[in-house]
């Protein structure tokens, strides 16, 4: 069984700033995802981003080293105060 985080703040507008950041699409994202091990189709990565889906915690570590970012970048901005 896989971990996922729940959905009760939205870090799709995160993900989409660090893709933006490295000049890179979800299309080659999710490729680089797969080649890592991630099972991931760009759909399903587009509806990370959108706040629709769950994102997988395996899939944050891989953006983690792809990004070569703190795990915190995902997190910016989500305080609830």
């Amino acid at each position: 069984m896989e971990q996922k985080l729940r959905r009760d703040r939205c870090i799709g507008d995160n993900l989409r700033h660090l893709r933006d950041k490295h000049n890179i699409s979800q299309e080659k994202l999710c490729a680089e995802l797969q080649r890592r091990g991630c099972d991931i189709a760009r759909s399903a990565y587009a509806k990370y981003e959108a706040g629709e889906l769950n994102v997988r915690i395996s899939v944050l570590i891989e953006l983690k080293k792809i990004y070569n970012c703190t795990f915190d970048d995902f997190f910016v901005n989500l305080d609830p105060s």
